[in-house]
């Protein structure tokens, strides 16, 4: 590396860690949960970030992880397939550090997250096939001289999981002075498995008795590559006939950052029950959340429900990952529903009832360990 590029890549360090000393961290909120005595809920609000969801986290480590490994040069584009909150977080630090930023993603994508990525200063490739996003981006990175961000490989790498204020660290600091400090669970939900491996790494290596819940989605091969794993199989080739409803999370095909030996328990969710968690979650913080909100809120109730069989008492955490106000035209608009034919009563009052204690909705499966 020249003398020109590493003072570069010194400089570029620097605006991002004092970017980092001007933000807030991200607030712990309490979640009532009636039918469950004794069992504290908190939600760790990532949607307050300035691009508005957790994936502001993984966007500055994988640009941290980048730099340092002398990946981006003075000028030259960032790529990334990405069509959600990963390319909005990452268009914002490719601003910040003055480099191009595109987003490579299918034509179907919704003209709210084109704006949004666009709002961020990064420009949006579209391709017609969901599955040539990686490939393409590959190449566009070839072309140009520029670097393929892969958050699906990097992201469980990236991330400092021993300290720096990561997501753990900050959970558990922020638990100190709760009745119930060491959280019983953390539950996350897989969308690259960086989070899910960044908590797992966390908790072992602070040696805390939590433990990790994953909440997958309805149509993921998450689940299914965990129970192999934990039955001593190793298949990585498994794949899915469609993509994750719940946009996000869920994958349709295996991904290197998520290692299934860094969690310790697993759930299957229906799609029109982790809308239905999205939709009493908003209710009872009176603001609109995402639907992997959702997904990670049943993962909450089976943790709950499984601690009140066992007769503990204690503290779960998990993720508010973004805003609802992304999904107005889908999660929120009743037509969506229609047309999917997405079970909005029904699936509502299992959550309520769930909630009240009296029965926990019926999950897909579940994976628990012994």
């Amino acid at each position: 590396m020249t003398t020109a590029a590493r003072d570069w890549t010194a400089q570029a360090i620097q605006r991002i860690e004092a970017d980092y000393n001007r933000s807030a961290d991200t607030h712990l909120i309490p979640l009532p949960l009636p039918g469950f005595p004794g069992i504290d809920v908190y939600l760790k609000d990532e949607s307050s970030h300035p691009t508005g969801s957790l994936k502001h986290r993984l966007a500055r480590s994988l640009f941290l992880y980048s730099l340092a490994n002398g990946w981006l040069r003075e000028g030259a584009p960032v790529i990334e397939a990405s069509s959600g909150s990963t390319a909005v977080s990452e268009a914002y630090f490719a601003r910040l550090l003055g480099l191009p930023f595109i987003a490579v993603m299918p034509s179907s994508t919704s003209p709210d997250k084109i704006a949004a990525i666009q709002f961020q200063g990064g420009r949006c490739h579209l391709v017609e096939q969901a599955a040539e996003i990686n490939e393409v981006s590959r190449r566009l990175a070839q072309e140009s001289g520029g670097h393929f961000m892969d958050q699906f490989t990097y992201a469980e790498r990236a991330t400092d999981w021993r300290a720096n204020n990561n997501i753990a660290e900050s959970i558990f600091k922020q638990m100190e002075a709760e009745p119930h400090p060491v959280p019983a669970w953390i539950v996350c939900s897989p969308g690259t498995g960086g989070t899910s491996a960044t908590l797992g790494r966390y908790v072992r290596y602070r040696r805390h008795p939590t433990r990790v819940l994953c909440a997958d989605p309805e149509h993921s091969v998450f689940f299914d590559q965990y129970r192999g794993a934990c039955a001593g199989g190793d298949d990585t080739t498994l794949t899915c006939a469609r993509g994750s409803g719940i946009e996000g999370i869920g994958r349709p095909h295996c991904e290197p950052s998520f290692i299934p030996a860094c969690i310790d328990a697993m759930v299957k969710v229906p799609d029109a029950l982790s809308l239905a968690g999205m939709r009493h979650v908003s209710a009872v913080l009176g603001r609109r959340v995402g639907g992997s909100t959702g997904t990670n809120f049943v993962g909450i109730l089976a943790a709950a429900a499984r601690m009140r069989e066992a007769c503990e008492a204690g503290s779960i955490v998990s993720i508010l990952c973004d805003s609802g106000e992304r999904y107005a035209h889908s999660y929120y608009n009743r037509d969506w529903y229609l047309e999917r034919g997405i079970p909005i009563v029904d699936s509502d009052d299992a959550i309520a009832t769930a909630v009240a204690g009296r029965g926990l909705p019926s999950l897909a499966q579940a994976d628990w360990p012994d």
